[in-house]
């Protein structure tokens, strides 16, 4: 078993999960096996009591764990199959340590850093060599960082038992260009990697964040202050188009070979002609462009809906189309009405989320798609807006609306579930995977071409099965049901030319290589009405 862990430098953001994911696929091009993890270093167990302005997204697997957004795009970039064991949080560590010595396990010795914390994160690290050939480990944070110490130890030790022929050290680091100067510096990645060595971590491979092209020079000198040599100091310049065309970048910088010679890894040649296609498509696309407004309340926020703008990317892959997406803020709406911002899309989804901040205007989004016959996507609360807007409009109800934004109404159309009442927020709702019937003749069901999905979920608040035979007879399909618990999972408006909500979060399941059928369906119907489209 050969194991790779990925440490950062300088300041965050860097782009270490993108890196660890760009290099798994290039190692997966070699026919080898890729497992992938992320291990941050902050105190919350995991993110899914974090708001996203502090974490943006919070990835949900199949299993349930509410993750980092980063095993998105291990997801994304990897067929690496995922677990609440591929994220660890100092918060679960010190979680399982504390338990332990409550029950005594420890035997009545002094639980401390070396040995306690840092054996249960190795313990993490170790992994069956039937589940992959290389293992990815990425350290959140920035080395330097108080609360990393403890992993960066662990690692440390961990090479020792396992030997450094089996190891591999990625330091991912800035290289700032001064405008003044005219140039890039490389003290700041200097001093990075003092510090890692003052850790007793000497990094094997350096991986260079830049806005400008290196020169051999600069090369040079980061390979003799930093200690690595000339060929293991990677150009990792900012891709010109879309994520998706990294993995090609560090194929032509060499890093797979790379990694490959220094770990003794017996393996056949890169084969890119994928990765290739898919930046074709994203470059030069065939059809045309749609425009598709995603309209939420965190529009301002880069990663706050990130599964959802790359599922758009794919569906567009998916499509040979170029998708341009316009963030819509809800509270716009709210005040200056629908027709400002969505008279010239061709699409509208709207994401999931929480709290009643937008709602209205989430609402007013719906029922412009609904009337005007604009292609409408929902996502979680995107549907139940879809289900409020609809029994507001069509049924007449004019206080319809879901338990979470107003408890007094008299119409609530979507409600909390019985198991959700009363419970912590962490790790309580409908999370992970659940199998859903499609029913036949649907669109949904013509999307996905099969009669039994499974799709991960998130959410507390359901479709309200009171009002079920009042919405169809109104002429809303219930178009998806899970038939363990008759909950309602798609639903879709009849005659109109596309408008689908899903309780389910898609998003999380689609990958450049593999769009997801509702989103690809959905921008096909957007293409229709596109005036950019060849269709």
């Amino acid at each position: 078993m050969k194991y790779i862990f990925i440490t950062g430098g300088v300041v965050s953001s860097l782009g270490k999960g993108l890196t660890s994911a760009a290099l798994g696929a290039l190692l997966e091009t070699r026919d080898l096996r890729v497992k992938i993890q992320k291990f941050d270093p902050y105190l919350n167990v995991d993110p899914g009591t974090m708001s996203p302005f502090q974490h943006g997204e919070v990835y949900v697997l199949d299993d349930g764990a509410e993750t980092d957004l980063d095993l998105g795009h291990y997801e994304r970039f990897t067929h690496s199959p995922l677990s609440r064991a591929n994220n660890l949080t100092s918060g679960r560590v010190f979680e399982t340590i504390i338990q332990r010595e409550r029950r005594g396990e420890f035997q009545g010795k002094t639980v401390q850093i070396i040995p306690h914390v840092t054996n249960e994160i190795k313990r993490h690290i170790y992994a069956d060599e039937n589940e992959a050939d290389v293992v990815i480990t990425e350290i959140g944070g920035t080395v330097g960082d108080i609360e990393s110490l403890p992993f960066l130890e662990a690692l440390r030790q961990f090479s020792l038992e396992v030997g450094k022929e089996n190891t591999l050290f990625i330091h991912v680091t800035l290289l700032p260009y001064l405008k003044a100067a005219g140039e890039l510096k490389t003290k700041p990645s200097q001093q990075s990697v003092a510090k890692l060595r003052e850790i007793g971590i000497q990094p094997d491979i350096l991986v260079c964040r830049t806005e400008h092209p290196m020169d051999e020079g600069m090369r040079q000198k980061l390979s003799m202050f930093c200690n690595v040599e000339p060929k293991a100091v990677i150009e990792e310049a900012d891709v010109k188009h879309s994520i998706y065309e990294l993995p090609l970048t560090l194929s032509e910088e060499g890093m797979d070979e790379l990694v490959a010679q220094k770990l003794g890894l017996k393996s056949k040649p890169s084969d890119m002609s994928g990765w290739r296609e898919i930046a074709r498509k994203l470059i030069q696309p065939s059809v045309g462009e749609c425009r598709i407004a995603v309209v939420g309340k965190y529009i301002n926020l880069q990663d706050a809906y990130k599964s959802i703008y790359e599922a758009l990317t794919h569906a567009g892959i998916g499509n040979d189309c170029k998708v341009k997406i316009i963030r819509v803020d809800s509270e716009n709406i709210e005040k200056f009405g629908a027709k400002k911002y969505l008279e010239d899309v061709d699409g509208i989804l709207i994401p999931g989320g929480f709290g009643n901040r937008g709602i209205e205007g989430k609402i007013a989004a719906a029922k412009f798609a609904r009337e005007n016959g604009v292609p409408y996507f929902g996502i979680c609360l995107g549907m139940q807006i879809l289900v409020i807007e609809y029994a507001r409009s069509v049924l007449g109800f004019s206080d319809a609306n879901s338990l979470e934004f107003n408890a007094e109404t008299k119409h609530p159309v979507i409600k909390i579930m019985d198991d959700q009442i009363g419970v912590d927020l962490g790790a309580t709702m409908r999370l992970g995977a659940y199998e859903c019937s499609l029913a036949e003749g649907s669109k949904a069901h013509a999307a996905y071409n099969t009669e039994t999905i499974s799709e991960r979920h998130r959410h507390r608040y359901e479709f309200n099965n009171d009002y079920r035979d009042a919405l169809q007879n109104a002429g809303l399909e219930i178009a998806g049901i899970n038939p363990k618990r008759n909950l309602v999972e798609i639903v879709e408006v009849k005659g109109h030319p596309w408008m689908l909500g899903a309780q389910f979060h898609p998003e999380f399941k689609s990958k450049p290589s593999r769009p997801h059928p509702l989103f690809c369906a959905f921008i096909k119907n957007a293409l229709k009405r596109s005036k950019n489209s060849q269709k």
